[in-house]
């Protein structure tokens, strides 16, 4: 929906506060889990800007409801305070040329912002909108938080839930509508080991667990339709010393698809491959450390209703052409529980998941206008 000239004034007086806004949420960390410094200074931040019933769960999400019934309709609008870094001092910023370089400044940092002030303006309206707005500051969406935040969102909310937006992202005109699971283990070899001269001939752990690597990556991806599968082992480690056989590796292994059929055969071939090297007589322990899973039934008619407005906003808001594509995002759990959910950029930006992230300054005032725009569609 187009925005009238006192809705671009609104936009156009807060993006010096936003950015300070950015600066002031980039210097509190906020690694997976401890988000709770974050979570406080957005709770006040809410409570000071209009959301007086805004509080904190016990997921560490800040929820800010609007125009919430007791137990009528709700539309969730979310974006998440954890960073994929963990450090716990305040990562450094700098600010050149219109960009603004800062680990988790786009992901996603500036998107919680343009929730943020776009929020204030729907606490202000008088005007009820057509289903409560839950606005929240979530918790635990990268690596292993495992969707922690997102989770207690949905269990408290149930199917009161018309729909799920997400604001993550780096690029203004992507929407991700198709939900990527994934299975994370932790695999632990264990072998006698010893003495790497007095006991050679030992089994040892860095061995079996690089045969089974080795055979891992063998593995041809399944494919269902136009789904797309991966796998990866992202960390090793393990023995004592250069000359000890160790007795221990332990791997992190993941594998994703955006497809439900495609995760059962990741799955069952993960299954067989431990089974076949525990034969060998290797002592081998896989622990489960990550579980996000892909879209359930989501009814194709109200997803592709909230799809062609997330579209509308996305042009009126940039004057860019839409794209989708299949991600991993805290959508994945509405969709997995059958609700319709999208997510959407409110920032451009780049080298995301590094220390070399950055934000283009002037992406900020589209990304507002294509987030008010959309919340527009709720008054209408």
């Amino acid at each position: 929906m187009q925005l009238t000239a006192d809705l671009e004034q609104y936009l156009l007086e807060s993006q010096e506060e936003l950015r300070k806004l950015i600066h002031t949420l980039c210097a509190i960390p906020a690694p997976s889990h401890h988000e709770e410094a974050r979570a406080e200074f957005c709770l006040h931040w809410f409570q000071e800007n209009g959301g007086t019933n805004a509080f904190i769960d016990a997921a560490l999400n800040v929820i800010c409801p609007c125009g919430v019934s007791e137990d009528g309709p709700i539309a969730v609008l979310m974006a998440h305070t954890d960073t994929v870094f963990q450090d716990t001092s305040p990562m450094p910023q700098r600010e050149e040329n219109g960009m603004l370089w800062c680990p988790g400044v786009c992901d996603d940092t500036a998107n919680l912002a343009v929730l943020m002030i776009c929020a204030r303006w729907v606490l202000r309206q008088k005007q009820r909108s057509k289903v409560g707005l839950v606005f929240v500051a979530n918790s635990c969406e990268e690596g292993l938080g495992n969707l922690k935040g997102c989770r207690a969102v949905c269990d408290r909310y149930g199917d009161r839930m018309q729909e799920f937006i997400t604001l993550d992202g780096f690029t203004l005109n992507e929407l991700v509508d198709r939900a990527v699971g994934s299975h994370r283990y932790r695999v632990t070899v264990r072998t006698e080991g010893g003495h790497s001269f007095s006991a050679f001939g030992n089994r040892n752990a860095i061995h079996v667990l690089s045969s089974m690597i080795d055979t891992l990556y063998t593995v041809k991806t399944p494919q269902d339709g136009d789904s797309t599968t991966t796998y990866n082992v992202g960390t090793i480690s393990g023995g004592t010393s250069v000359n000890t056989i160790a007795q221990d590796a332990t791997m992190l292994w993941e594998y994703r698809s955006d497809s439900r059929l495609c995760m059962e055969q990741m799955q069952n071939m993960f299954e067989k491959v431990v089974d076949a090297y525990r034969a060998t007589g290797a002592e081998i322990e896989v622990k489960k450390i990550g579980d996000r899973p892909c879209a359930g039934d989501v009814d194709p008619v109200r997803q592709q209703a909230l799809l062609d407005r997330a579209k509308a906003a996305v042009r009126t808001g940039t004057g860019l052409e839409p794209y989708c594509r299949s991600g991993s995002t805290d959508g994945n759990i509405p969709l997995s529980l059958g609700i319709p959910a999208i997510c959407l950029a409110a920032c451009h930006g780049h080298a995301w998941h590094t220390r070399s992230e950055c934000l283009e300054l002037d992406s900020l005032l589209a990304g507002c206008r294509l987030f008010l725009s959309f919340l527009l569609d709720y008054y209408a």
